[in-house]
């Protein structure tokens, strides 16, 4: 098996344990970067693919608690820690600060690598929903601001007749307006448009028609779940 685009941070002083966890990666068909300090690391340009980092806990300059700090808004790159003697509290704290896997050495290479596919795997889908919502905000980005109109009072709930009362325009230009919008969303349905919104954060501010949005959000939600 390979996996040839995604790629594995390894950040371990001791150059022998590199060279072995370098050796283990690259066999399991993973491409692999390797560094001795933490400030190695950081110097390295981020990557577009997925990616994981096996991090070692004992660092010479910024040792491995800090850099996860430094790094904690990479979401799409879960951190393994691997310590020579790891502690309950060091380990709790290194959980709590996102880490997805604590091992220590020496090493279970089976251990490692399955924890090396499953961060791979959630790196995956973080990127995959990124790419999604960026690809949601372009798409809203593209509605006119009578559109941004429509689709808010939509989602809330009121009919056509009502957006136009609302708006001050003919209910044939709402069905325009609302018909050109749903096209630009790529909405399949009003319950696709309204988990649409809710993603977008775009309810609208009147008090009655927001519980009007999140009563149609939950509904659609349910009717989602029910399908899958």
């Amino acid at each position: 098996m390979t996996h040839q685009n995604s790629v594995v941070f390894v950040v371990d002083d001791d150059a022998s344990v590199r060279r072995s966890l370098a050796l283990l990666v690259e066999s399991a068909g993973w491409q692999v970067n390797t560094f001795g300090s933490a400030q190695e690391f950081l110097s390295f340009p981020g990557v577009s693919c997925s990616s994981c980092l096996v991090l070692d806990l004992d660092l010479p300059d910024v040792d491995g608690l800090e850099l996860q700090k430094r790094v904690a808004g990479r979401r799409d790159m879960p951190i393994i820690f691997i310590s020579g003697h790891g502690n309950v509290a060091t380990t709790v704290r290194a959980m709590k600060g996102g880490a997805m896997e604590f091992l220590t050495k020496p090493l279970s290479s089976d251990m490692l690598l399955d924890a090396i596919h499953q961060a791979l795997e959630r790196s995956s889908a973080s990127l995959a929903q990124a790419a999604a919502l960026h690809s949601l905000r372009l798409r809203h980005d593209s509605l006119t601001a009578r559109e941004r109109e429509v689709m808010a009072l939509v989602v809330s709930g009121l009919l056509n007749k009502q957006i136009g009362a609302r708006l001050g325009i003919s209910e044939i230009t709402v069905k325009a307006h609302r018909g050109s919008m749903m096209r630009k969303m790529s909405a399949a349905s009003l319950a696709h448009l309204v988990n649409m919104a809710g993603t977008l954060g775009v309810p609208a501010d009147d008090p009655e028609v927001q519980i009007r949005f999140v009563a149609q959000r939950e509904a659609a939600m349910a009717g989602t779940a029910r399908a899958l």
